[in-house]
């Protein structure tokens, strides 16, 4: 069942253009890295909770967009060893990020249940 990469990010409305070429861009990375997938979604029907949301969880303002999104490994050794090779290649340094990164959640992930139509 692989591993997975999750992420919760608040994006400027106005740099969904950008933050799609940067996904391109390190998905370029990423799959040279042992990726197999990577899926970004722009949030376009993300509710406000009672106690919590995903906007309040990345502090997102008005002007900002929730893009939640998942990359795929064949295991966590893989995914492991690709952000220490990520974080050593000096293309990520190219990689001019239109979000505060300082408000990213994100986090590993092993699937207890993946099935498809």
């Amino acid at each position: 069942m692989g591993y997975i990469e999750g992420f919760v990010v608040a994006v400027p409305t106005a740099n969904r253009d950008a933050y799609r070429a940067v996904a391109a861009k390190a998905w370029v990375l990423l799959k040279e890295f042992g990726a197999t997938r990577q899926v970004e979604c722009w949030g376009d029907d993300v509710p406000d909770g009672k106690l919590t949301d995903f906007r309040r969880a990345v502090q997102a303002n008005a002007d900002e967009t929730v893009v939640f999104s998942w990359i795929e490994f064949p295991s966590r050794e893989v995914r492991d060893e690709s952000h220490r090779r990520m974080m050593q290649d000096p293309r990520m340094k190219e990689l001019d990020m239109p979000f505060d990164g300082k408000r990213m959640i994100f986090g590993g992930f092993a699937p207890v249940f993946d099935e498809r139509a």
